[in-house]
């Protein structure tokens, strides 16, 4: 058996603090912006950074805490300071369709200065129109023009209502217009007493003509009103030259400062027109406010009429230096995509253009926007009309829910703006390998891959950027430095983290924590520099906070509540090993496993299966141990027995395929009726041939089976036995690996169940093998004598 045991140089995976080449982290140089062990995903994503096409979106995949974020927000703040600066988007009113606010892009901190000279600029012709109106100069024009077409229209009059009087009619206003009223020969009008008496022939006439008269009077004022439409479109003609004569100059000094951009001059010139169009708007601001206070505060309230003139700044980027990096770290639906804000005024929502506000994807425009999956696909409606902003290269603003109302209001429809950025979503790679075989635009939108990894191999290199990246979290966060025993400690923490001896982890998140902790610990120890005893305290302490389950688990074995035997032998029961999960914390402890078997023909039953308590990986690992005995024992007869496998005392469910050794000796010595040595545990996955498999935690299941060894005392005889390819994931507590060199404890490593046997049974594994083929032969010796009995009986019955 000696021969299967590890030894003590093979346990030893500790880094020496002589390796590193200084004393104290204070010497090392800080590394801020490089990701370490990351050198696939680095690559992947600065490539995703140069290809400038659409579809081409980054994607990182990796686990919590693997350093994405900080490595997206490194990277992409250096390469958009290598590229331009995007123009500001402002929205500004739509002359042609003010319901369809449009967009207008502008150099870079232009908008700020537009915004500043329209609002000066309306205010200045407020002043100045009315006042050009007041002149005396206008007030000539006008009467001139007056005094032209009102003589006109009076002659006019006057001549028909002379016409009217000589034939007998009189003119006169009433509510329905004018009416001819028939008069007597003294000029007066005839009454209706006069008119009823005289003959009907008289009557006849005077309804003829007065008939002929009022349709003369709709030609006169016809004539007359065609006077008046002349004499109005020259007043406006005189006011719009007025208000050109004011708005020109002031709109033409402004066109000068802004002639570089001709989006700008193009909206200058619609606004010179439609401020000459409503040149009266201007003249009448004052006069109706001093007249109506009431309306004048409702106008400020909700935007007057001279909102329309305002600069809406949609996306400013007078700030930005190079292209924006946006972390939306809340990515609803408004906070991505921007939203038309209203007021509340007298019971009813209003809005105008000015309420019109950018989201992130907006302010991303032109550059980066990073955001984590998993909070888009949470909140509704974020994912698809991201996808199809994606897809369309442009994004409107637009409530949530607009299209889903049962009955369509009227309300703002903003240009839509175009899209031109690249956008890094973080995520698990669940989330990843969900959206792309369930999300067919995904991949079109998404095609770049950047894999964060959980590991790096643990070579000097790498040791090396390890320590500079401690530095830089002491130096970031203001942290005692550590000596170089505490960063040696570190690196057999980050190891023990992957579960292998030959890695580290890239998980800094839980490397963070105990830096942290360790600078507190080395506080309260009274130490200038962390140490690396305060390291394992802080360690201790965090698995200490954690193990309440293992403790208590302890407890039920000390008190036998859990049935469990360190020493001695027994037929058919093995002492396996399991993993127990607690949060971010696990641990190891030895389950009883046992075996019968009995003459039948059902095979191998696994009792968990049977309770709807195995998980698929233990399932099939059962089968395989079925298929190991029918290869190893029926290859000239039939396998012929049933036998039960069992965890004892578990309650919540076996998975894995880690306990196949041991299920496999347990039913081998039921069958050959050897017993089994309870003072050493077995772990090790075996595939049909009795090859041994590596597994898992291979470290929790040691030092949890030595623990229940050191709490009923230990024996010197007492191990356990691991596939010999997971000696690279070796990385045992001191105390265990000072029991082994004491020789208070044993580790044994195998490749075949044949070794296993060996150490399990005492006995050379042919002697176990041929016990084993008697007792099938003695069950399937049983099993013919039954069939030849049941046949002589059958055969009897036919005989009678």
């Amino acid at each position: 058996m000696d021969k299967y045991k590890i030894s003590r140089s093979k346990l030893n995976y500790n880094f020496k603090a002589e390796q590193l080449d200084f004393d104290t982290t204070e010497e090392l140089s800080a590394i801020d912006e490089e990701i370490i062990g990351q050198n696939r995903a680095a690559d992947s994503l600065d490539f995703g950074m140069r290809v400038d096409k659409n579809g081409y979106n980054i994607f990182m995949v990796g686990e919590s805490g693997t350093g994405k974020s900080t490595y997206a927000e490194n990277m992409t703040e250096e390469k958009a300071a290598e590229m331009e600066q995007p123009k500001d988007i402002l929205y500004v009113f739509n002359f042609s369709e003010p319901e369809e606010p449009r967009v207008m892009r502008v150099p870079a901190g232009m908008g700020n200065d537009l915004k500043n000279d329209m609002d000066k600029i309306i205010e200045e012709l407020q002043e100045e129109i009315p006042r050009a109106f007041e002149g005396e100069e206008y007030e000539k024009e006008r009467k001139e023009i007056l005094n032209e077409y009102q003589p006109k229209s009076n002659k006019l009059m006057q001549e028909f209502e002379s016409s009217a009087k000589e034939r007998g009619f009189l003119l006169q206003n009433t509510s329905q217009g004018l009416v001819p009223v028939p008069i007597d020969e003294d000029g007066e009008p005839i009454s209706r007493e006069d008119f009823q008496e005289m003959d009907e022939d008289k009557k006849e006439e005077i309804r003829n003509e007065s008939q002929k008269i009022q349709n003369e009077i709709s030609q006169v004022m016809r004539e007359i009103r065609s006077i008046k439409e002349k004499a109005q479109d020259e007043l406006s003609a005189l006011e719009k030259k007025i208000g050109i004569s004011i708005v020109q100059p002031i709109i033409c000094h402004l066109k000068n400062q802004y002639e570089d951009c001709e989006e700008i001059a193009d909206y200058l010139e619609e606004v010179q027109d439609d401020i000459v169009d409503n040149i009266d708007r201007f003249r009448n601001e004052n006069d109706n406010n001093q007249q109506n206070p009431f309306l004048a505060m409702q106008q400020n309230d909700d935007g007057s009429f001279f909102v329309r003139y305002q600069i809406n700044i949609f996306v400013n980027n007078s700030k930005t230096d190079g292209a924006p990096v946006i972390y939306e770290k809340n990515p609803t639906y408004y906070n991505l995509f921007g939203k038309i804000e209203g007021k509340s005024q007298f019971g009813t929502i209003t809005t105008n253009f000015t309420m019109i506000r950018s989201g992130s994807l907006h302010r991303a425009n032109g550059g980066f926007l990073i955001v984590h999956a998993k909070d888009l696909l949470t909140n509704p409606f974020c994912w698809d009309t991201l996808k199809r902003a994606l897809i369309n290269q442009e994004i409107t603003v637009e409530n949530i829910g607009e299209q889903y109302r049962s009955v369509p209001i009227i309300t703002l429809k903003p240009e839509a703006v175009e899209l031109d950025l690249k956008i890094i979503m973080i995520g698990s790679p669940y989330i990843y390998y969900l959206l792309y075989n369930y999300d067919d635009e995904f991949s079109e939108l998404f095609k770049i891959k950047a894999d964060f990894d959980t590991e790096m191999t643990r070579n000097k290199e790498n040791i090396a950027k390890f320590a500079d990246f401690i530095s830089s979290v002491i130096k970031r966060d203001q942290l005692k430095e550590f000596s170089s025993g505490a960063v040696a400690a570190m690196i057999d923490f980050s190891s023990r983290l992957t579960g292998d001896r030959e890695k580290l982890s890239t998980k800094f998140n839980e490397i963070i924590e105990i830096l942290y902790e360790s600078d507190v610990w080395a506080d309260s120890y009274g130490e200038e520099v962390v140490s690396a005893s305060s390291v394992k305290k802080a360690i201790d302490e965090k698995e200490m906070r954690s193990n309440l389950l293992e403790e208590k688990i302890q407890e039920q074995i000390d008190r036998d509540h859990l049935l469990l035997d360190v020493s001695g032998q027994e037929v058919g029961q093995i002492n396996g090993l399991s993993v127990y999960q607690a949060g971010n914390y696990s641990f190891g402890r030895p389950a009883r496993i046992t075996a019968r078997s009995y003459l039948g023909k059902e095979g191998v039953i696994n009792i968990e299966r049977e309770a709807k308590m195995s998980g698929r990986i233990h399932s099939k690992g059962v089968m395989i141990l079925t298929g190991y005995l029918g290869g190893k024992y029926a290859q000239k007869t039939p396998l012929s027995l049933t036998a039960s496998i069992a965890f004892e005392q578990s309650y919540g469910g076996v998975d894995g395929d880690s306990a196949t050794c041991a299920e496999v000796v347990a039913l081998l010595s039921s069958l050959s009726g050897m017993p089994i040595r309870q003072d050493i545990a077995i772990t090790g996955s075996m595939n049909q041939k009795g090859v041994i498999q590596p597994i898992g935690g291979v470290n929790e299941k040691i030092e949890g089976f030595f623990k229940v060894c050191q709490a009923k005392g230990l024996t010197g005889e007492q191990g356990v036995i691991i596939p010999q390819r997971n000696l690279d994931n070796l990385m045992l507590e001191e105390e265990v690996i000072a029991a082994v060199e004491n020789k208070e404890f044993n580790l044994y490593s195998i490749e075949e169940i044949d070794q296993a046997l060996e150490i399990m049974l005492g006995e050379e594994a042919e002697k176990v093998h041929s016990a084993v083929q008697e007792k099938l032969k003695e069950y399937a010796e049983f099993d013919s004598e039954d069939i030849a009995e049941d046949d002589q009986e059958k055969n009897e019955d036919e005989n009678k």
